[in-house]
């Protein structure tokens, strides 16, 4: 312990941002949101004598409003303890994962990590001819002109997919504009071919200026601060061991609602 406190090598904290990004995490295997990535980061930016902070960024997307919680926190924290966030994306930074890179002072990625997706998506079904054929017919009643928006169970309306595509289209200007403030002068390509909702590989994102420079997180933190750094480690804290292994009924289905969505997530970039 002794030559701990008195080691002066520098020190970088490593904290892994992996999972899909949703206000409700799996209750088995996480994901990213706000409430539980906010104290980890806490306590990497909180670490002493602290030269970097490095987050390893491996994630498909999500939420937009989660993604920007999160990054705002990598700012806030960033500029108050006067410690460079350098994002390093392992298989994908796509989408609010992108978004959550941009907070970094530079991105570093492998030549095949996907990056970019920056595009905002809605999905869902339309169930009005299965009921119909099914011979079963929908009531709803509703006290607001515009409250049943989009209602799976009755044919899509021109007026509803006009606001969706109007929000759609907010959102998106939103992430444009972050992208914008946080990459600058070093985005190389016109932003009307980089805001398509396209994804690039690693090698590729950094010819583009989305990304700075190839590597790795451990590669990255030797050259930047020589072989005698120190790399400290840092991970969500984990549940109970019983209550992991053996869920409840709601947390199981929220488990494989939550895998099947990311797993579409993942899907869409080919992965």
């Amino acid at each position: 312990m002794a030559f701990f406190l008195f080691d002066r090598a520098p020190r970088v904290a490593l904290v892994r941002l992996s999972g899909l990004i949703a206000a409700r995490p799996d209750p088995l295997s996480g994901g990213l949101n706000a409430a539980a990535t906010g104290p980890l980061l806490d306590r990497a930016f909180g670490i002493k004598r602290l030269a970097a902070v490095m987050l390893v960024v491996n994630s498909p997307g999500g939420s937009p409003v989660q993604s920007s919680l999160i990054a705002q926190r990598i700012r806030r924290l960033s500029d108050e303890k006067k410690v460079p966030a350098i994002a390093v994306v392992e298989d994908a930074a796509a989408s609010g994962g992108y978004w959550i890179a941009c907070a970094a002072e530079e991105i570093v990625a492998e030549p095949a990590s996907i990056l970019g997706s920056i595009g905002v998506i809605s999905a869902g079904f339309g169930f009005d001819q299965a009921i119909a054929r099914l011979g079963v017919e929908r009531r709803l009643r509703t006290a607001g002109a515009e409250k049943s928006f989009l209602d799976p169970f009755r044919p899509e309306r021109e007026q509803d997919v006009a606001r969706l595509e109007d929000l759609l289209g907010k959102l998106h200007e939103e992430f444009k504009a972050w992208v914008r403030a946080r990459r600058g002068d070093r985005l190389k390509a016109a932003q009307e071919a980089l805001f398509t909702g396209r994804f690039w590989t690693g090698r590729e994102a950094v010819e583009l200026g989305l990304a700075d420079r190839l590597g790795d997180a451990e590669g990255e933190a030797k050259r930047r601060f020589g072989e005698k750094v120190k790399i400290l480690r840092l991970g969500p804290r984990k549940r109970p061991f019983p209550w992991r292994l053996v869920p409840g009924v709601r947390e199981g289905v929220e488990a494989l609602s939550h895998t099947a969505e990311e797993r579409a997530a993942w899907a869409r970039l080919g992965l």
